[in-house]
């Protein structure tokens, strides 16, 4: 077993064409560190409708250039099987390390396979390239980026013509060509040829930017933004300067790249503590509302004043956002079908059926958001936001602040805010709190040990809630396809819904929660918030114990 271990990783650096990670792996090799070596040789990245997503490093478990080679070949492979082996793959990438080499051995792959490729001119957003993939007629695109992973992450997304990313059965068929990849060496792997973009593709996606907004609208809000130290920051300005918005008020420490993000322990407006210097900003330029984005700029975060929150601003749940940009759409007159993921609020539904428009519910993630047929707004309770389906089908996080500006504009000239248009939802559709009971492991068996436990022991109450129905979705619907899953549907005082699933993207297990408390007018609305979040915590406590977690 050492003699195996030790020839697989002599193997690989005999073919790494990277100095710096054949440095790293020879250092390992050299120090007998079996266990390092054990970690990064114990199987291979798996390529799935997430493509790939890990820590850089030597060794078929880590990001590197032969793993993004061999996923290139990969694709390529399926690409001419499907007929397209002459078409264009357009490649992007964020300003992550080894972003702009991954991106360039992709092009290089493509065009020595017989496909045309071309590249980005620089580091961009994520929607500029799913934009840029239908813009110019391509038959797949690929971003380098591991979005809102920790700094030593990156990863690959595969989008193929219709510009959404891959969905069954495409993955298994990508990773099938990979996996019948011997070795790169047998990866032709061209010197030249394919087209470095100028900033035209970029311009077009500029001049779309507008289409999202209402003309003559008001434009007066004022913004504190945050790129946290990713690549959003001259495409937002540039959007806001076209739509003749206040310029916003960066957050400098965090508004260049930079992929060691050195303010923010997770570079993900999510987790604790990512947002504090635009808060602190905030606190100083008293802006109307907090925006950010994420590393790649596909997702956007939005931040409302709250005198009783500690930073005396207050973090919105994606799917409170959610909501008010399709309240927001409503009143422009919007048609065609709202979408979100099943982990997303139910409120969604009710504001579309009250508009009279459709509803979709899909399995998680845009790949499948895009997909709906009619698609006019979709969203997903990670800050993901698709309002312009026609230009990027996937999550825009540039559009999307650009439509909540307009939004916060209005309601400024009414006198009003996000918070108050969001007290009357409540009392219109009832009070749909959100909470998400969020497990990361080291060991993802803890994770395997407890959907089996839920699976093997589901629980009865929850809360105090009676749990009325209980739904494995491996199993599939008429709706939706399988996933690895558990619903739970629960009533009682109140309805409330949980749903339990693996992350695709990290090592985190994941609970949603939801419950909706009737509310007859605005005076009851703190009480209404104060019982949900009890409802929100005891679920929290009961279903970890129920999963052992």
């Amino acid at each position: 077993m050492q003699q195996d271990l030790i020839a697989r990783a002599r193997a690989w650096l005999a073919e790494d064409p990277d100095s710096e990670t054949r440095d790293e792996l020879g250092k390992l090799i050299e120090a007998g560190d079996l266990a390092e070596l054990g970690d990064r040789f114990g199987g291979t990245l798996q390529f799935g409708t997430a493509g790939l997503r890990g820590e850089l490093g030597a060794g078929p478990m880590r990001m590197n250039r032969v793993v993004v080679i061999r996923a290139a070949a990969g694709l390529a492979a399926y690409l001419k099987a499907k007929g397209q082996g002459d078409g264009l793959v357009v490649i992007g990438y964020d300003a992550r390390y080894k972003s702009a080499d991954f991106a360039r051995d992709t092009a290089a792959v493509m065009v020595a396979a017989g496909l045309r490729a071309a590249v980005l001119p620089r580091p961009l957003p994520t929607p500029v390239l799913a934009f840029a993939i239908r813009k110019l007629g391509a038959v797949a695109g690929v971003e380098v980026t591991a979005s809102h992973n920790p700094p030593r992450d990156n990863g690959y997304k595969v989008y193929l013509g219709d510009g959404s990313q891959i969905v069954p059965p495409a993955d298994a068929e990508i990773a099938a060509e990979i996996g019948a990849i011997a070795g790169i060496d047998d990866v032709p792997r061209a010197e030249e040829g394919w087209e470095a973009l100028g900033d035209e593709v970029l311009e077009a996606y500029l001049e779309r930017t507008d289409a999202v907004l209402t003309d003559g609208s008001p434009r007066t809000a004022r913004i504190v933004y945050t790129a946290l130290h990713g690549v959003g920051k001259d495409v937002v300005l540039s959007a806001f300067a076209r739509a003749g918005f206040p310029a916003p008020a960066l957050v400098e420490a965090q508004a260049e790249p930079d992929p060691a993000f050195p303010t923010v322990a997770f570079p993900n407006p999510e987790e604790p503590g990512a947002m504090d210097l635009a808060f602190e900003s905030a606190r100083r330029v008293r802006p109307d509302v907090v925006i950010a984005n994420d590393p790649d700029a596909d997702r956007c975060a939005v931040a409302v004043p709250d005198d009783s929150a500690e930073a005396g601003w207050r973090m919105l749940r994606g799917d409170e956002v959610g909501a008010l940009l399709a309240e927001h759409l409503v009143h422009k007159g919007a048609t065609g079908v709202f979408a979100e993921s099943i982990v997303s609020s139910s409120l969604l539904g009710r504001i579309a059926r009250a508009a009279g428009l459709g509803h979709e519910e899909t399995l998680t993630g845009f790949k499948w958001i895009a997909r709906v047929e009619g698609l006019r707004y979709g969203y997903e309770e990670a800050l993901g936001y698709c309002v312009d389906p026609g230009g990027v089908r996937d999550k825009d996080g540039i559009t999307a602040a650009l439509l909540v500006a307009e939004l916060v504009s209005e309601l400024k000239e009414q006198g009003r805010t996000l918070s108050d248009l969001l007290d009357d939802l409540a009392v219109e559709h009832g009070l749909h709190a959100t909470d998400q009971l969020s497990v990361r492991v080291e060991d993802l068996g803890v994770i395997a040990d407890a959907m089996r436990a839920l699976r093997e022991r589901p629980p009865v109450m929850l809360a105090g809630l009676r749990v009325t129905s209980a739904e494995d979705l491996t199993r599939g619907s008429e709706k939706l396809p399988p996933t690895d899953g558990l619903r739970y549907y629960l009533d009682g005082e109140f309805t409330a819904r949980v749903i339990v699933r693996p992350s695709g993207t990290e090592p985190k297990l994941k609970c949603y929660l939801e419950v909706v408390v009737p509310v007859a007018d605005a005076s009851e609305l703190a009480t209404a918030r104060e019982r949900a979040a009890g409802v929100l915590a005891d679920v929290k406590r009961d279903l970890s114990a129920a999963a052992g977690i």
